[in-house]
């Protein structure tokens, strides 16, 4: 035997059509209307005749509830769903303390767009060798970041010992 800690996922798949053994089911049909306890083939032959599918939504202690619509559909926008919930929201920005005025407004303009579209930006400053004597002019730099993103994000956390401060939309 092993020590690992082994992780079991159960995929409820949903049932649809003729999956459904249950004699009688709550139907919600297409357009949205509670049709009450139905027979499921009776409800399988109005699905039918609408050319969509009937498919189990959630069980219930009577009867389960089953909706008429279109399943590919269904399937599809949970699937898009899941990918824009997997996109990552912390954008990272570096810059160093000597950075060009032409480089430093190009960083904040990228930030101001990922804040509105609601993304949170970390920015972080880097010293290297000797840029280390100009700690105090690299926290000015930090400073003069969070006032010029003031208007569209608050900040969350501002660390000017790393010098690094984690922007988020207001």
């Amino acid at each position: 035997m092993n020590n690992r800690e082994e992780t079991i996922i159960v995929v409820q798949k949903q049932l649809i059509n003729s999956q459904i053994k249950s004699p009688q089911v709550f139907l919600i049909d297409h357009e949205n209307n509670n049709r009450g306890l139905t027979d499921t083939y009776e409800a399988l032959q109005l699905a039918q005749s609408v050319e969509l599918d009937l498919v189990l939504v959630s069980e219930g202690k009577d009867a389960p509830v089953a909706k008429i619509l279109n399943y590919g559909k269904l399937q599809y926008q949970k699937k898009k769903r899941q990918g824009q919930s997997a996109r990552p929201t912390v954008k990272e920005v570096r810059f160093r303390p000597n950075v060009g005025a032409a480089d430093y407004n190009l960083r904040i303009e990228q930030a101001l767009g990922w804040l509105k579209k609601g993304d949170s930006v970390k920015f972080a400053i880097r010293l290297r060798g000797r840029e280390h004597q100009y700690r105090d002019k690299a926290g000015e730099l930090l400073d003069r970041i969070v006032s010029d993103l003031s208007q569209v994000g608050k900040v969350q956390s501002l660390d000017k010992r790393s010098l690094i401060a984690q922007v988020i939309p207001a």
